[in-house]
């Protein structure tokens, strides 16, 4: 890490004047390309376009009598244009690339401020048209990322998802380099609002599941790297479905030293919650969000961007109101008799979740080799949750002789008794951080990036929660428990990281570094080295193969830390207190990750692209975890240790041409060793005969196949019908009755989850004018869509309730998800 130490050069004191280039790259149909590498000859930076076809930096003004630059554009797949560059009037270029027809051996490689995906480890670029697009059942962003190897997510109901055996809580995700969160109090899918990414606003998707660079914080699974657009012209859509609707508009100043992109949502979740059968009643979820992403040019006139200030400001509000009034599920008991209960709610349940975020990003071009940015963020999250519902079960057999004329109807009907819930839950949380981070590239072959972060953290927790179960109109004390908290945490964390890109030629890449975390609750400093190395052949350019290693410490945040300890009173009541275990350690996995990515045409002469790789992760002091619903029981204690092994492979590419679709696979197993767990063993006549060390038990994440297909069509020389299929399938995953340990991790209770969504789509042109002469706020195009969501009309399950009758059996109730409903959407463009 010598290089670090090193004295900056003497240019950093000087100031280049420099000009701003920017406009659009299309096809030879006049379609926008993204991934197009611009730059100008003999300089250093550029630009890629993003999906729209735009793109936009800064040069250095050539001096009076030199040769005039040169601006180069070349993507895979089409022939490259060298074309003599205007500075005085380079702001609104459009450059048209033709598709390359000759032979498929030669592989233009260019450098930009992000590397191509043949030089990372498990990163894939996504399209922003796809996520606004696939249909889904509330236009969610992250259910694009459900297609992909690796990331699992049965429930259509929400926006977590689980990565290589991790779960939803170990992701990271980043809006303009800006961390996001996500509300801690949610316990249901069904009470989960938007998403926070905002398709209408994205540009750039960057999608990591392993071995991602230092430059990327304290996580165990993945990165979800989001960029927002930065118009450089005025644009605007609305959209409108049976779920909600949303709004967008963005522009640039003439002098384009000021551009905005703003956005609102809204969604009404009643529609789909109606149609599922385990709870029916009286739905009033409503939720709605805005964005805002303002950018100020604050350079002097010949060079905007060297130093620009940028603004991300957010709300969302988060309200679900249910009254229940009934529901039911059929399902099949241990003797293997199909058995049908009937459930009778009184009572009803709120939850809101009022989330507020904004971050400052300041950057300034010291030089052109030199970048500077400081980031300032803060969170405040406002949530509560109250709940007062009584559910009474009445269970029937299930009448499975085709000949009697009560088949498939309920018989014998017995009651079994009643759950209430009550509770009354209040969390606060505050959050700040400051971050510096710097950009150095001395030559063509060598980046250094670095950074260094601090943040204050502030929660108050409030639980005051009490059940109890009923059979036969009485409650024993042992059916009581009671839940009473009051929780504050504050605390400071402290990061920094250093890494290293060297080109060590046009073929081999290597990036090394260190991610350094400090927290003041545990007192305890974890240190990250990750290295990642790719290489391509030099007889085979269009094959690369990669490798990666490196620790990924999660230091827990405030939900790892909470524990509920409890014992019962002297009337037999089990009271539980909410604590806190400060003493808690950072999580800890090792990577290891080998790949390779290989581009090839099919006959027709389309670009395809297939990566395969395969994965190891061996993991210390973990943290064990049970899921209900979608909520998170930690263990609050690092008595575990776990791996997740798997294969991963996903082709994309024109399978239709001018429509990318893919086909994604991934085999995986994750287990977990917990200390001091055992099982109890019995003989042949069922007598118990001792205990034993369960040793290593799937994990709650463990799903050993999932697969994702996003596949698109058009009609024949008419692409503006279109159709679009959307399938998951993933196996199933372990569940098991809360409060039998013995039974954790070695249930065979589980179902696969399996998906299919269509949606047909049409597009009218209400405007021939051209783009650059078209007025602002003028009708561009009208897109319209018809969806059936869950085709295949499948009873996925999304997890169990858990019933006692008299006796004391336990009985598990499946929970399942929506039916088969059926869509609209309309998006205006302008």
């Amino acid at each position: 890490m010598l290089f670090l130490l090193a004295p900056l050069p003497a240019a950093v004191a000087q100031q280049v004047a420099r000009a701003l280039v920017a406009g659009a790259v299309r096809d030879a149909g006049g379609q926008p390309l993204e991934l197009v590498v611009v730059g100008v000859e003999g300089q250093p930076g550029g630009a890629t376009t993003d999906a729209g076809g735009r793109f936009s930096f800064t040069v250095a003004r050539p001096p009076a009598g030199a040769k005039p630059l040169v601006l180069i554009a070349r993507r895979v797949g089409f022939q490259s244009q060298r074309l003599p560059l205007n500075v005085a009037a380079a702001q609104n270029l459009v450059i048209t690339l033709a598709t390359d027809n000759r032979l498929n051996n030669v592989v233009v490689r260019g450098r930009s401020d992000e590397a191509d995906t043949r030089e990372q480890v498990s990163v894939t670029h996504l399209d922003p048209r796809a996520a606004k697009e696939i249909p889904s059942a509330f236009g969610d962003f992250n259910k694009i990322l459900t297609t992909l190897p690796g990331v699992v997510a049965n429930n259509e109901l929400t926006s977590t998802y689980s990565v290589r055996g991790g779960n939803y809580e170990e992701n990271l995700v980043y809006v303009n380099g800006f961390e996001i969160y996500r509300p801690f109090l949610v316990t249901a899918a069904q009470q989960e609002g938007l998403s926070f990414v905002n398709p209408d606003l994205v540009s750039k998707i960057e999608f990591s599941t392993g071995g991602w660079q230092p430059k990327y914080g304290d996580k165990l699974s993945s990165v979800l790297s989001i960029d927002y657009k930065r118009p450089v012209k005025f644009e605007a859509s609305a959209t409108a479905s049976l779920v909600g609707g949303t709004a967008h508009v963005g522009a640039a100043s003439a002098n384009k030293r000021v551009s905005y992109l703003a956005g609102i949502r809204y969604k009404n979740a009643q529609y789909v919650l109606n149609s599922l059968k385990q709870a029916r009643g009286g739905y009033n979820p409503t939720f709605y969000d805005g964005q805002a992403n303002i950018n100020l040019a604050l350079g002097p006139r010949d060079n905007l961007e060297r130093t620009t200030l940028g603004l991300l400001t957010t709300f969302a509000h988060n309200d679900y109101r249910f009254t229940p009034e009934t529901g039911q599920a059929t399902f099949s008991t241990a003797t293997n008799q199909l058995t049908r209960v009937f459930i009778g709610y009184t009572g009803r349940e709120r939850m809101q979740y009022d989330t507020y975020q904004g971050g400052l990003n300041l950057r300034h071009n010291f030089t052109p080799n030199l970048q500077g940015e400081l980031l300032a963020s803060a969170l405040i999250s406002r949530e509560f949750e109250y709940r007062d519902v009584e559910a009474a079960y009445t269970f029937a057999d299930i009448n499975r002789d085709p000949n009697s004329e009560d088949y498939n109807q309920a018989v014998r009907q017995r009651d079994v008794g009643s759950r209430f819930d009550h509770s009354r839950n209040n969390l606060t949380a505050r959050i700040a951080t400051l971050e510096a981070r710097g950009r150095w590239t001395p030559g063509r072959q060598h980046t250094v990036r670095w950074g260094v972060k601090g943040g204050r953290e502030k929660i108050h927790d409030t639980l005051d929660e009490y059940s109890f179960i009923d059979s036969a109109d009485y409650v024993p004390d042992r059916r009581r428990s009671l839940l009473r908290s009051d929780l504050n945490l504050a605390s400071y964390r402290y990061q920094g990281y250093a890494q290293h890109t060297i080109d060590l030629d046009s073929l081999h890449t290597l990036t090394y570094g260190v991610r350094a975390n400090y927290w003041t609750v545990n007192r305890q400093l974890t240190v990250s080295p990750r290295v990642q190395y790719a290489f391509t052949p030099r007889r085979r350019p269009n094959v690369s193969y990669k490798f990666a290693t490196g620790v990924y410490n999660q230091p827990p945040f405030y939900r790892e830390l909470r524990n509920q300890i409890g014992s019962r009173d002297a009337q037999g009541v089990f009271v539980q207190q909410a604590q806190l275990n400060p003493e808690l350690r950072a999580q800890r996995s090792l990577h290891f990750i080998v790949g390779n990515e290989i581009r090839f045409k099919n006959k027709a002469g389309r670009d395809f692209k297939f990566t395969g790789e395969a994965y190891y992760k061996y993991l210390t002091d973990v943290v064990p975890y049970d899921v209900d619903n979608v909520r998170l029981r930690y263990f609050a204690q690092n008595n575990a240790k776990a791996y997740a092994a798997g294969l991963e492979g996903r082709l994309a590419g024109e399978f239709v041409k001018g429509a990318e679709s893919w086909f994604s696979l991934g085999v995986q197993s994750t287990r977990e060793n917990l200390v001091g767990d055992s099982i109890t063993r019995f003989d042949a006549q069922n007598n118990p005969i001792g205990k034993e060390p369960k040793g290593y038990i799937r994990r709650p994440t463990d799903q050993r196949v999932n697969l994702g297909v996003f596949f698109q069509d058009h009609l024949p020389n008419n692409p503006s019908v279109r159709g679009y299929v959307n399938l998951v399938f993933g196996s199933g995953l372990p569940f098991s009755p809360p409060d039998v340990p013995e039974q954790r991790g070695t249930s065979k209770l589980s179902r696969s989850y399996k998906r299919v969504d269509l949606g047909f789509s049409k597009v009218i042109a209400l405007s021939n004018s051209p783009e650059a002469s078209r007025r602002a706020g003028q009708f561009e195009s009208l897109w319209l869509g018809l969806e059936i969501l869950n085709v295949l009309a499948a009873n996925n399950v999304g997890g169990y309730s858990y019933v006692q009758d008299i006796n004391a059996v336990t009985y598990s109730v499946p929970n399942y998800l929506s039916q088969r409903v059926v869509n609209l959407r309309v998006i205006a463009r302008f």
